[in-house]
């Protein structure tokens, strides 16, 4: 038995409130190496006879990666305390693991357990409901739809006339997308994330001038207004973006540094290395977005920048009733001022969806005390890999997706943010060679997994284009230029997402194993009386995929065509063609 190779932490990710009177206990061991685990827990206050009380249960094998098998068992303690340790078995040998380590059997001292001291009901992570239910779709609205040419820059292109440059204008605005809200309620979105919309200079409005005010070219606060009342009339809800981490260049408190030095009051806003302050020097003078010299970091520890960026979150929620906040280079912000942030939000409306941008490991921003959710990259990053880039093998993919999966509570992973691309990443079309086949694929897979899915605009209908600034070309809304056969599937399959909860965030998601040579993926959603299997042939050969269940005389449902049959074998095969996929409920 492989000790060195078991860990468990009573906190995080590995012990957790999932409800206010369940806790799941999770433990990680040697791929292959432990046959079962017995998980004994009891109340700390629970003697007979001068014993400890306990029970035991066993856990359930919820996955395995490249180096390690992860157990989970859910427990409902009688009066919210717990002291727990688990027994190990190998086949061979039985070991007792607890807070103080190894033992050859349980331990009679109550210290000896790992203790969950109470499960207060305000430490159980609170994500808002909704967002299990939401088929996001990110909006760039300088791109997106021109509707009011009034508003146009100086030089504004005409649309969709040239290829994206990082000075072009084309006009898109808010009355853009009111025009275009019924085409998004069609297509299955409920939730839409715009990249910033305050005043700002350049195209992407990273930028800001003016946290206050939307910026004049894509309307003014009646149109936000008007756009936020259409979207809810349709179940759809509404997140903005939030620029913290760094101003513009053209911020007014910057321009008065610059300005002033030493003597402007705002010098402590920033992080300044010296004066006089230089944008000129390479690198600036001061700290930066990376080394841009026109986004200067502001200090989020100082009281009065704190204060006024608080008031910008509060502001939005109270005169505009949004309903997210995408937190910009969330993870260069300190934690305190997101925990302050969290209060200030949440206390004006509590089902408020705070998303990070964070594109690593983000555990210590997803305790319940800051960030609801992150942009799941590690997500983006293993599924493009498999059907985009065909760069690893399905056994890789399963692998590195189980350690995606435990990266964080379920409770997390049922509202992370899942997205295959956006404006700071290539087109996903771009990423798959062009080969639609293969972005239906990854769509299918985004689609039918735990959390909530998020499309690029564009994506949907075929849009290419490499890195930024070719990510963000203009929505094609001529038909003609549109993928009408992508944008059906990618219809289809936000359709069923709403019709089945199984395909969202209900069940147990389980990966099956995979047989021989053949390039595929499969997998099942299931609450015990009904489940989903999501089949994908990865490869560009036809599969025979055999369904590894007892079916004869079940009822099966193949939920894409809509064909229902009984199985009258005891094997079913599934015939897949190059790059295709089946769903099937019994």
């Amino acid at each position: 038995m492989f000790l060195e190779a078991i860990f468990h932490q009573p906190r995080d990710q590995y012990a957790y409130a999932c409800t206010e009177t369940d806790l799941h206990i999770r433990i990680r061991t040697k791929r292959g190496d432990i046959h079962t685990i017995r998980l004994l827990h009891g109340d700390p206050y629970d003697w007979s006879d001068g014993e400890w009380q306990y029970a035991d249960l066993e856990m359930t094998l919820t996955g395995s990666d490249q180096f390690f098998d992860y157990w989970q068992a859910t427990v409902t303690p009688s009066f919210k305390r717990l002291r727990y340790g688990f027994l190990l078995s190998d086949g061979e040998e039985d070991i007792f693991y607890g807070e103080k380590g190894f033992s050859g059997e349980p331990s009679f001292e109550i210290g000896d357990y790992f203790c969950f001291p109470f499960l207060n009901a305000i430490d159980v992570f609170g994500a808002p409901e909704w967002v299990k239910d939401t088929v996001w779709y990110q909006i760039f609205p300088e791109r997106f739809a021109n509707g009011d040419p009034s508003n146009d820059p100086d030089g504004t292109l005409e649309w969709n006339a040239e290829e994206p440059a990082p000075d072009h204008f084309f006009g898109g605005d808010l009355q853009g997308v009111i025009d275009h809200i019924d085409y998004l309620k069609e297509l299955g979105i409920n939730g839409i994330y715009f990249t910033p919309i305050f005043k700002a200079p350049s195209n992407h409005k990273y930028d800001t001038t003016d946290y206050m005010e939307i910026d004049p070219h894509f309307g003014s606060e009646e149109t936000l207004k008007e756009l936020i009342h259409a979207c809810h009339d349709r179940g759809i809800k509404v997140m903005l973006d939030a620029v913290f981490n760094h101003s513009g260049y053209h911020f007014s408190p910057f321009q008065d540094v610059l300005e002033k030095g030493e003597e402007s009051p705002y010098k402590d806003w920033f992080h300044l290395h010296d004066f006089p302050v230089d944008p000129e020097s390479n690198p600036p003078n001061y700290d930066t977005f990376a080394f841009e010299a026109s986004m200067p970091k502001l200090n989020t520890e100082h009281p009065e920048v704190k204060e006024y960026l608080l008031n910008v979150g509060r502001h939005w929620v109270e005169e505009f009733d949004i309903d997210g906040w995408r937190l910009d280079v969330a993870n260069e912000v300190d934690h305190q001022f997101w925990r302050d942030f969290r209060h200030a939000v949440k206390s004006i409306k509590p089902d408020l969806y705070i998303l990070g941008e964070i594109w690593h490991d983000s555990m210590a921003w997803l305790r319940g005390d800051q960030f609801d959710a992150v942009m799941n990259y590690p997500f983006t990053t293993n599924i493009l890999k498999l059907f985009a880039h065909e760069a690893i093998s399905p056994e890789t993919f399963v692998e590195n997706m189980t350690t995606v999966m435990h990266m964080y509570p379920q409770t997390v992973t049922d509202v992370n943010f899942n997205l295959v691309g956006s404006h700071d990443t290539p087109r996903i079309l771009t990423e798959c060679g062009e080969d639609v086949r293969k972005l239906k694929l990854l769509y299918t897979f985004m689609l039918t997994s735990p959390g909530t899915p998020c499309i690029y605009y564009g994506d949907e209908v075929g849009l290419t284009g490499g890195q930024d600034p070719g990510c963000r070309k203009c929505f094609p809304w001529d038909e003609e230029q549109q993928d009408l056969d992508l944008h059906g599937h990618v219809q289809k399959l936000t359709y069923l997402r709403q019709e089945y909860d199984l395909l969202r965030n209900e069940g147990v998601f389980s990966f099956l194993p995979s047989a021989g040579e053949d390039r595929h993926v499969a997998f099942t959603k299931s609450d015990g009386d009904r489940t989903i299997l999501v089949v994908l042939n990865c490869s560009d050969t036809d599969l025979e995929y055999t369904i590894p269940f007892e079916l004869k005389g079940v009822p099966l449902l193949n939920i894409l065509t809509g064909e229902e049959f009984t199985a009258e074998a005891e094997s079913i095969e599934l015939t897949l063609e190059a790059y295709g996929f089946a769903i099937i409920k019994f």
